[in-house]
């Protein structure tokens, strides 16, 4: 089973409007609303795909009954921890000449609470599949990655990080099977900005020396580069159409990136980097997150 674990999720609220001025009545041309956060985004691709997994994480409130009725209806089995107090955030999207952002605190977590989602987590076994994505809120401990990682690091889970910084670097010492830092994110952790492909092969040749197991790094534009467990290095180019979102593209190509190492095609790693690299695109190109039919569509070009 595959389990993704989303600490803040979030109803997203997204308007669009030809034009946004600051400090008067602006009305919206169109509007929708999604349930989401880095890890229920890559179960919903998954979904897309055929793969079963289970969403963990903390919801709270009536915004939080919200997220976990509108994350089953897409059939995505959840097993979230239900906060005693506040709401799960609510993040305000405005999609017109240029895309802004207005995101949610999140409720806090207490510390029973996440002895709870330990509990959940404690019942992961051998072949198990963790994807641990994005940011904590701050009543979360700074090392909560790294924390979860040693709780489980006796048994044969491949664990999927996606995060940013020292929430990153701190996991690699449990060898996960998978990171996912863009090329911003890469050169952050460095402290450098790499410039070229062969720059960004070079750092996320360091990532793996430091621990991970397979290194993909995500290059918007000039496509995705993967550094695999053998040590080959792999390199897909970005599929072509007109980008039209930016939020979940990341996590679509990690669901996408899952799936084809899932199964009968466990050790294709050419085909793992095509597919993420197609369902990044076809959440880009989309005003939602990516579709099968879309991401099998882009899949033919690559």
């Amino acid at each position: 089973m595959i389990y993704t674990v989303t600490f803040n999720p979030a109803i997203d609220y997204v308007v669009y409007t030809d034009k946004v001025e600051v400090g008067e009545v602006n009305r919206a041309e169109d509007e929708k609303i999604c349930f989401g956060g880095k890890g229920i985004n890559v179960s919903i691709v998954l979904n897309e795909l055929g793969i079963r997994s289970r969403a963990l994480g903390f919801v709270a409130g009536f915004t939080g009954e919200a997220i976990e009725s509108g994350v089953r209806e897409k059939g995505i089995e959840t097993d979230f921890v239900h906060l005693p107090k506040g709401f799960s955030r609510i993040n305000v999207k405005i999609r017109s000449d240029s895309e802004t952002e207005l995101n949610g605190k999140g409720p806090d977590i207490d510390g029973s609470s996440l002895n709870e989602l330990y509990k959940k987590l404690d019942a992961l076994s051998d072949g198990d599949t963790l994807v641990l994505a994005g940011s904590i809120p701050d009543s979360m401990p700074s090392d909560i990655y790294e924390k979860i990682l040693r709780r489980l690091s006796g048994k044969n889970i491949r664990a999927v990080v996606d995060a940013t910084r020292e929430l990153l670097t701190n996991t690699l010492k449990y060898k996960p099977f998978l990171i996912k830092p863009n090329s911003r994110e890469l050169g952050e952790i460095f402290g450098v900005s790499p410039k070229t492909k062969e720059d960004i092969c070079a750092y996320a040749v360091k990532l793996k020396e430091m621990g991970a197991k397979n290194v993909l790094v995500s290059m918007a534009g000039d496509g995705a580069l993967l550094i695999d467990e053998n040590g080959k290095t792999h390199f897909c180019g970005a599929c072509k159409g007109t980008v039209k979102n930016s939020v979940g593209a990341g996590d679509s190509m990690t669901a996408g990136f899952i799936a084809g190492v899932t199964g009968d095609r466990e050790a294709d790693y050419d085909y793992a980097l095509r597919l993420g690299t197609a369902a990044g695109g076809a959440t880009a190109f989309s005003y939602g997150l990516a579709e099968r039919e879309d991401i099998f569509a882009l899949l033919k070009q690559l």
